[in-house]
């Protein structure tokens, strides 16, 4: 359940795996729209060294099939109609494999020297093992619908909107509304934001149904158009469970909390930190059983926090001190839309697309306010 739009970071990962993106299907955006008051700005994706200058959408349907075929065609082993029930250890708390049953209720084993879990917000395995998530970190709500909207279906941009209100009140949700192209005559619609203690939780529904009522009507999202019901998840944000690696055990996409507190994405990061996983591994498989090995995979959660780290740091003060009371709306002021560097220096913060070395001025602001954030702590103390 998600927007089915990619960034340009998460279209790298695509490339780097192999997955052919010009076979049928695959939706190139050219970049982001914002609306706000009436008001509304295009932001081409940047063009830069290190990641593509396009975008994608793909329904998950699809996605996630790609993907699962990808890695059996790798060399993988795919299970299906198998639960993952928990975690087996051995005598001294290692994991050593899995307990699973399927649809059919037949209990089994599975055993691997080291376990990867991906298993999402849920975080089954994570729970099982102690490993719990940093309750002062957010987690945002998210809920989309598809709706038959022939003339939008073919847009060249992600559509973003930055002023969509919460039902029966002034305030605006804390967080945005998408508009995304899935080409096939139809459009991923949704609504993401945070909660809060004062405020309670966001009415996302009634949000939905009060915001696209302030579409067009020849754009057709209306409840006549929608194809399949509403659905919604939690989006488990900022690194929010930690340590990333204990006892045999490699945390990797929503069961780590790795979706971006900046714009809510996951796919990206996900496909980034099994990258990143499956390197460690691979090395720590190269060496016998023993420290050597507890060495290289203890060295995951220190890539990760080298990638991540001070930025998602930042944007989690950002998500608490600015988004999660008013939203996107009070950084889209008059004067960052009427400013081309300050509203492509926010786009490549918010997507996290810089090169490194810098290559441009916004790069050297980016890349330097990022250094400037202290680094967290790789492991959760217990």
């Amino acid at each position: 359940m998600c927007g089915d739009g990619l960034t340009p970071r998460a279209v790298n990962q695509l490339i780097r795996m192999g997955v052919d993106l010009k076979a049928p299907g695959w939706v190139r955006s050219r970049g982001m729209r914002w609306v706000i008051g009436g008001r509304q700005v295009q932001i081409d994706w940047p063009d830069l060294g290190r990641y593509p200058d396009f975008g994608l959408s793909r329904s998950r349907h699809d996605f996630d099939d790609i993907l699962a075929r990808h890695a059996v065609a790798a060399g993988a082993r795919l299970a299906t109609g198998v639960k993952v029930t928990g975690p087996v250890t051995d005598r001294a708390g290692r994991v050593t494999g899995v307990t699973t049953v399927t649809d059919g209720g037949e209990p089994s084993v599975h055993r691997a020297p080291i376990v990867i879990a991906a298993d999402g917000a849920s975080a089954r395995l994570a729970l099982a093992m102690g490993v719990e998530r940093d309750k002062k970190r957010q987690v945002a709500t998210a809920a989309r619908r598809y709706y038959r909207s022939p003339d939008r279906s073919q847009e060249e941009y992600l559509e973003l909107w930055a002023d969509v209100r919460l039902p029966d009140s002034d305030r605006y949700l804390p967080g945005y509304g998408w508009i995304f192209p899935m080409g096939d005559g139809r459009v991923n619609v949704g609504l993401g934001g945070v909660g809060s203690r004062q405020h309670g939780n966001l009415e996302l529904r009634a949000t939905l149904t009060q915001w696209l009522a302030r579409t067009p009507e020849s754009w057709g999202l209306r409840e006549e158009n929608a194809e399949g019901p509403l659905r919604s998840a939690a989006l488990p944000m900022g690194l929010n469970r930690r340590p990333l690696y204990t006892r045999g055990l490699l945390l990797v996409g929503d069961s780590a909390g790795m979706i971006s507190p900046w714009t809510g994405e996951g796919i990206g990061q996900a496909m980034e930190a099994g990258e990143a996983a499956a390197e460690m591994v691979a090395l720590a498989l190269a060496r016998p059983v023993g420290p050597g090995r507890e060495r290289v995979l203890h060295h995951y959660p220190v890539e990760m926090n080298r990638r991540w780290g001070r930025y998602y740091r930042l944007g989690n003060v950002a998500l608490d001190v600015l988004l999660k009371r008013s939203g996107f709306q009070s950084v889209l002021n008059g004067y960052v839309l009427g400013s081309p560097f300050l509203l492509n220096a926010l786009a490549r913060l918010l997507t996290n697309l810089t090169d490194d070395p810098s290559r441009d001025t916004i790069d050297h602001l980016l890349n330097g306010i990022v250094r400037l954030v202290p680094a967290p702590n790789t492991r959760r103390r217990r």
